[in-house]
């Protein structure tokens, strides 16, 4: 009898720890660092010189991005995840160039990564800063 109860509560158990795992592989959630040397406009906010980190959740190529300064997020937009042809050497930001002479953010790279969060229209006046 005891044996019977205990299975039951094994089986309940490992059935809960398995149907949680599978929930939480198909949310998918990556974290990053991002320096910003100068202010920048990031989805109509502008963000001090600093340091931030970066999360990103969504599966493909479209995620929703939030840029947080310790724990608290300043600002969050839309964002593509794109193939480059090779690593990044290391974190960089590129910025693309407004009319009024304000940059805003238009790309994130990460040292050792193939990949990068675009954000925003892809404009050929874009500037590469180095962290």
């Amino acid at each position: 009898m005891k044996f019977a109860k205990v299975s039951k509560g094994l089986l309940l158990g490992l059935s809960l720890l398995l149907a949680t795992s599978v929930f939480a592989t198909n949310i998918h959630s990556y974290k990053g660092s991002l320096q910003l040397e100068n202010s920048v406009t990031v989805s109509g906010k502008t963000l001090p010189a600093g340091d931030y980190s970066v999360k990103w959740e969504g599966t493909g190529s479209s995620v929703q991005l939030s840029i947080l300064q310790g724990r608290k997020v300043v600002a969050s937009t839309p964002a593509r995840v794109v193939d480059l042809d090779q690593s990044s050497v290391s974190d960089s930001t590129v910025l693309k160039n407004n009319g009024d002479g304000s940059k805003s953010l238009a790309e994130i790279r990460f040292g050792g990564k193939k990949y990068a969060i675009a954000i925003g229209e892809e404009s050929a006046d874009m500037t590469g800063s180095s962290r």
